[in-house]
């Protein structure tokens, strides 16, 4: 009896060593002195396009700021809304697409712009991030505009079509089919189901956060971020090595119960002109909720299949921009025309 309390005891011992292992090597990995939010605090606050060239600013909008990218100085407006867990940054290969005659704004939603990281997981319901990319548009200048988003970004860009489709232009969405029938084959798809198993891990408290901190971001660096670019892969670390940011992220995740109740006061029929492009390799997405997504589409609607997994714009990018770009020229009578031809 004596021995197997000495056994359970070395065995909790041990379990609490490792998490404090796991604890301290999460928390030197983090950058204390913020210096992501330090550089965004210099950038200068949005004035207006300027000469077009590609720049980064701070957006005031809801009584927060928003760091983004902006390009173009003339034509219709362009946003784009990026997924976990990156950044603007991910479209700096469709920005050149400005030069073609459109405004563009990529900016970092909330939790990943330092100056726009509410405490909660209550702050990041559907609802909050369909207002933000409003609240961006009016800041910027855009009545209308076409809307482009992956991943989490796709997420907040069906909110708002569905929402406001009056503010839309044409609507592309990469990676993620239309919110209700995600929802449903996640409800009844097992293959879906398993697929998206890891939502309940990252709905956790601070598990998530010690995974993708430990050793100074390890299964960021050289996992989640093979596929990027150097310059991209710097600022994705640079961000989430902040204490917070990730916490901010997850949180997306996290208020995912809150997402559904809000969804439900919404017709989930889509009128605006809307491009879908799916890689057929994408391990967090199965083709049933691909399929059933057409039977909502009231509008104009093209679906594109590409030989990539979940990140078709790194695997796939010229082919995607020629999509995007064709999708503007023919949601927009006035788009200008293309000089690729």
């Amino acid at each position: 009896m004596r021995m197997g309390k000495w056994i359970v005891a070395g065995l909790v011992a041990v379990i609490v060593l490792l998490v404090v292992i796991a604890v301290t090597g999460s928390l030197l990995s983090l950058d204390w002195q913020r210096s992501h939010s330090a550089a965004t605090r210099a950038l200068p606050v949005f004035t207006g396009f300027g000469d077009g060239a590609p720049a980064l600013v701070r957006i005031p909008a809801r009584g927060m700021e928003f760091r983004a990218r902006i390009a173009g100085s003339r034509g219709p407006g362009v946003i784009l809304l990026h997924g976990f867990p990156v950044t603007s940054a991910m479209w700096d290969p469709l920005l050149p697409a400005a030069a073609d005659g459109y405004r563009i704004v990529a900016f970092d939603q909330r939790g990943y712009s330092p100056g726009a990281r509410p405490e909660g997981a209550a702050a990041y319901a559907a609802p909050e991030l369909v207002a933000d990319v409003l609240a961006v548009a009016d800041a910027v200048g855009f009545e209308r505009f076409h809307l482009v988003g992956h991943d989490w970004g796709s997420v907040a860009g069906w909110g708002l079509v569905l929402r406001a489709p009056e503010r839309v232009l044409s609507w592309s969405a990469l990676s993620i089919p239309h919110p209700t029938a995600f929802l449903s084959a996640l409800a009844d798809d097992p293959d879906q189901k398993q697929r998206s198993g890891y939502f309940r891990f990252f709905g956790t408290p601070w598990l998530p956060e010690l995974f993708f901190t430990w050793n100074g971001l390890a299964v960021m660096r050289s996992g989640i971020y093979a596929p990027m670019t150097p310059a991209q892969r710097e600022e994705y670390l640079q961000v989430f090595a902040e204490p917070g940011a990730l916490t901010a992220a997850l949180d997306w995740y996290r208020a995912i119960g809150l997402s559904r109740q809000s969804a439900g006061d919404v017709s989930p029929l889509v009128t605006v002109p809307t491009l879908f492009l799916w890689g057929t390799r994408d391990p967090a997405v199965s083709r049933s909720p691909v399929e059933a997504q057409r039977a909502y589409m009231k509008g104009p609607f093209r679906e594109v299949e590409l030989d990539a997994d979940h990140w078709v714009m790194e695997e796939q990018g010229p082919r995607a921009i020629e999509e995007i770009r064709a999708h503007w020229r023919r949601s927009d009578p006035q788009a200008p025309p293309d000089p690729h031809g």
